[in-house]
């Protein structure tokens, strides 16, 4: 596995539509994260060994940043001309990514603790794998 570093995100597009979520890329690429995220309030726990993805939207919800956590495949080239952003937490580890966005690492798994209005805007978080893929909404 790949020693990885924290990059930080970039501004990127967001377009929140009826059947999910759009990101824009720095780059020009864009993604669609399907299906209308399930709402949880105050934290999400995504299980050991899910791609967890965090964005956060600012007040008009057309921008925000995005955060991996844990990924150590994707090369720092790519996160950074993409303007996606990474963040390593070890577990045990807890550290806050965004105002009012929390990450940490409940031994493997990672719990995304969120407050939308300290955030400024909506929280979202993405956790797939080659079997399933997640999306929710911290409300």
């Amino acid at each position: 596995m790949s020693n990885r570093s924290d990059i930080a995100p970039s501004t990127l597009g967001v377009d929140l539509q009826e059947g999910g979520v759009v990101v824009e890329y720095t780059d020009g690429r864009e993604t669609f994260y399907n299906g209308v995220p399930q709402r949880k309030e105050d934290s999400v726990r995504c299980p050991p060994g899910k791609h967890v993805q965090i964005l956060v939207t600012d007040p008009t919800e057309t921008e925000g940043v995005m955060l991996y956590v844990n990924d150590r495949k994707t090369h720092d080239d790519i996160l950074e001309s993409t303007g996606v952003g990474r963040v390593i937490i070890d577990p045990g580890e807890e550290e806050s990514v965004f105002p009012g966005v929390t990450v940490r690492a409940d031994g493997y798994a990672i719990v995304v603790e969120a407050d939308p209005e300290t955030a400024r805007g909506r929280v979202f978080v993405f956790a797939e794998d080659e079997m399933s893929e997640h999306s929710y909404e911290v409300v």
